[in-house]
């Protein structure tokens, strides 16, 4: 269900090594899915030495060149992603079609609403809303795909704005249902504006059964973009079990593994939250177990407020409070912290 991207913007930087660690733990993380551009043949033989080396199911993000398109489906890749309408003569594209589906590698459809075809964005312009226009814009590349008798594709609609990337996923998911469909906001903006409208738009497609992967988009790291699409999920999730949909519930809610729970600074707080929480994101997101951690900024109120979590640490002074659903554990020097928080951790 996660999806991220990565540039090869920085692969002649970095050694195969390090990419390939990178995406382990992007992967230990809960992405499920990594999508490269390929812009050019270079690019292409990068992608294919990289899909030999992970395990990650890796995308090909092509535009307009049919030849690079052809070239990336030689190699041990999950999914191709490519316009029909932009990759030249109905020849090219049967091509490429025919390649596809002997290989059995599925297309996904893209269609952003700042690169609509000019007679729609002119009709746009003349009062076609743009969810509508997104809508036809799909239509016309799954007419293409209805001609060759390919069957393997998948559709993304995607606006910068919340209320069109809700409507015209909807439109979509009315008119054929049974399409699979890859959800996103795109151009969201950096973390904090991304977040809240990517879960603004994503979370009530979600909680409703529409929607078969994500990609959340911003202005920061992969990593990030990882951590708020587990969140998100587990929001849908949560909503969609209180509306009654537990099919849906039960589906969204599939792998979310480790909650955390943390204090914001307050007047009371005498442990330091932001940093503690920062040194063991990474690794706590990266657990494979179903379990809620809170990192409380005071003995006051922090164990009784965090009192059904599987773990707790808070503090006061030089010393550091480890509890277990509300019930103190041990309390050590503030020096102690992390490796006995560690230590608690692995006894979970």
């Amino acid at each position: 269900m996660w999806k991220d991207r990565l540039s090869f913007s920085g692969l002649d930087r970095e050694t195969d090594r390090a990419v390939t660690e990178r995406i382990e733990r992007l992967r230990a993380m809960g992405c499920g899915i990594l999508r490269f551009a390929v812009p050019d043949m270079d690019a292409a033989e990068t992608l294919g030495r990289l899909a030999a080396l992970v395990s990650m199911p890796l995308v090909a993000d092509i535009h307009f060149d049919y030849k690079i398109a052809l070239r990336c489906l030689d190699f041990p890749i999950a999914k191709i992603r490519i316009n029909p309408g932009n990759i030249g003569s109905r020849e090219k594209v049967e091509t490429v079609l025919g390649k596809a589906a002997a290989k059995r590698i599925p297309i996904r459809i893209g269609v952003n609403a700042g690169s609509l075809p000019p007679d729609l964005r002119k009709q746009a312009d003349e009062g076609l809303s743009p969810a509508e226009a997104l809508v036809l814009a799909a239509e016309r590349e799954l007419a293409i795909f209805d001609d060759f008798g390919f069957s393997g594709v998948l559709v993304s609609l995607k606006a910068s704005s919340v209320q069109e990337t809700i409507r015209a996923n909807r439109l979509l998911a009315e008119k054929f249902p049974a399409l699979p469909l890859h959800l996103g906001l795109t151009e969201a903006g950096p973390l904090v504006a991304g977040v809240v409208k990517n879960t603004a738009a994503l979370v009530p497609l979600l909680a409703g059964g529409i929607g078969d992967t994500i990609r959340v988009s911003l202005s920061d790291t992969m990593e990030n973009e990882v951590l708020a699409a587990r969140e998100i999920l587990a929001a849908a999730a949560e909503i969609a079990g209180g509306a009654g949909n537990s099919a849906v519930a039960r589906r969204l809610g599939q792998g979310r593994g480790v909650s955390i729970v943390s204090c914001p600074r307050c007047g009371r707080s005498s442990f330091d939250t932001h940093a503690f929480t920062g040194r063991w994101l990474t690794r706590l997101y990266s657990l494979d177990k179903d379990i809620t951690v809170a990192v409380m900024g005071c003995t006051v109120n922090g164990p009784g407020e965090a009192r059904h979590a599987d773990l707790g640490i808070t503090g006061a002074g030089d010393k550091a409070l480890l509890f277990r659903r509300g019930k103190a554990l041990r309390t050590i020097d503030a020096s102690e912290a992390d490796a006995a928080f560690g230590e608690e951790l692995e006894r979970l």
